[in-house]
């Protein structure tokens, strides 16, 4: 099974596996949060969009 985008790529833009988990998560709450406030119904899934996040760029972890 092929999973898009490839996890050893995300790895690579955060660092390691337990940065990634929680900056996907963060950022799911986040998007989550700001949607219930706003009364908007989401296209996709929060951890979708935050992972998409992440694979664009868009997303970083501050160092």
């Amino acid at each position: 099974m092929m999973l898009y985008p490839p996890v050893a790529e995300l790895v690579s833009k955060t660092g390691n596996r337990y940065q990634l988990v929680n900056l996907v998560a963060r950022r799911a709450r986040e998007i989550s949060a700001n949607a219930e406030e706003e009364g908007v119904i989401l296209d996709k899934k929060p951890v979708s969009a935050a992972i998409d996040e992440v694979y664009t760029g868009k997303l970083t972890i501050a160092k």
